[in-house]
């Protein structure tokens, strides 16, 4: 039967039929070859980068405050960033970086103590050996620490390039931390709404996503951190209370062992007491149990409070899971991405019951 339409149209019908769409499998591979490259290419930095993002989240609402007096954006992202440099991640890594070679110390030398008795006896004491007399420096020391520093000279040049290079690349984290902060700030939004066009995912799904990786930072950085922070910070009062040795250190250490669910900064601070006891300081010992336990209302008190501004859904005992996990595979950095991780994989698997509630076994 032959077509009823006029010759002149058959042209313009054939323009409006799309062709077929060729096998984008090959893109695909291509597309995902790419990315993974990428990712690799980011994988140095990304936690300063992640912590830039969770930052900016946290202070934009400051920011457009600030920006609304000024009238200067770029001006508030600036002041901000220079104001959060200075008064809060450099004194914090100074601290940390100077702190945590004596905490090693610390624990070195408690490891090696004969006894569980003398070690508690070292946290109560000073436990520092000897210093240089220099009245007896002869030529047969200068002969000693001549040969030993033949002999572990290679080492020594090998450990202080590694230091150095472990410092050039913190100060380069720091650097891609400022920028990319300050960057989020300005177009944080435009890059999530760029995201949200080209993400293979529906929009419903990469907001729970999005919102899942708000929530991990908030509720590390204000409801974890905050807590750890202020415990540590009534602690290490206490220690310089009491007269114990080296009391920044034991509150760093404090900070850490409050991350640990139910006994949190209690591993420090009973021990503590426990050792100003047995060197023969009763008082002190007492002192230092009812900081503890005002320590311990800090926890129960402030963590409330600041999980209103920042609460993670996920188990205390899994949280410390996924912190010592994500260190053992990724580093130090490894303590913010591996609850990070976790966190994104129970929204998924949650996701997935959802959207095929058959595939999963009935509660």
């Amino acid at each position: 039967m032959a077509s009823s339409l006029p010759l002149d149209q058959a042209p313009r019908l054939r323009e409006r039929t799309p062709a077929l769409a060729p096998d984008s499998r090959p893109l695909r591979w291509v597309v995902f070859a790419l990315c993974v490259a990428a990712l690799a290419a980011l994988q140095p930095f990304w936690v300063p980068v992640v912590l830039a993002v969770w930052m900016a989240v946290i202070v934009r609402p400051l920011h457009r405050l600030v920006a609304k007096r000024i009238h200067r954006r770029r001006g508030a992202a600036a002041l901000l960033t220079v104001l959060l440099a200075i008064l809060f991640f450099a004194p914090l890594a100074i601290v940390t970086l100077s702190l945590s070679g004596a905490a090693l110390e610390l624990g070195q030398r408690m490891l090696s103590s004969k006894s569980g008795a003398d070690a508690l006896r070292l946290l109560a004491s000073d436990g520092t050996g000897p210093s240089l007399d220099l009245s007896k420096w002869d030529a047969e020391h200068a002969r000693q620490w001549f040969e030993l520093a033949r002999r572990h000279g290679a080492s020594a040049l090998t450990l202080a390039q590694t230091v150095f290079g472990a410092a050039t690349f913190m100060a380069l984290g720091v650097v891609v931390f400022v920028s990319a902060f300050y960057t989020l700030l300005l177009e944080g939004p435009t890059l999530h709404e760029w995201l949200l066009t080209h993400a293979p995912l529906p929009r419903g799904q990469f907001h729970r996503l999005t919102s899942v990786f708000d929530e991990v930072g908030r509720g590390l950085l204000m409801g974890v951190g905050l807590t750890a922070l202020l415990q540590g910070a009534v602690a290490t009062v206490g220690y310089f209370v009491c007269g114990v040795p080296q009391p920044l250190v034991l509150g760093l250490v404090t900070i850490f062992a409050s991350l640990i669910p139910s006994v949190g900064s209690g591993l420090v601070w009973a021990p503590v007491s426990l050792g100003l006891f047995l060197v023969g300081r009763p008082g002190a010992a007492a002192a230092m149990l009812a900081i503890g336990c005002v320590v311990s209302v800090v926890d129960n008190v402030t963590r409330p409070v600041l999980a209103r501004y920042g609460q993670l859904r996920l188990h205390g005992l899994l949280l410390f899971i996924a912190m010592l996990g994500g260190i053992a595979v990724f580093g130090a950095g490894g303590l913010l991405l591996g609850p990070l991780f976790v966190r994104l994989a129970v929204e998924g698997l949650n996701m997935l019951r959802e959207a095929s509630p058959a595939s999963f076994p009935e509660a």
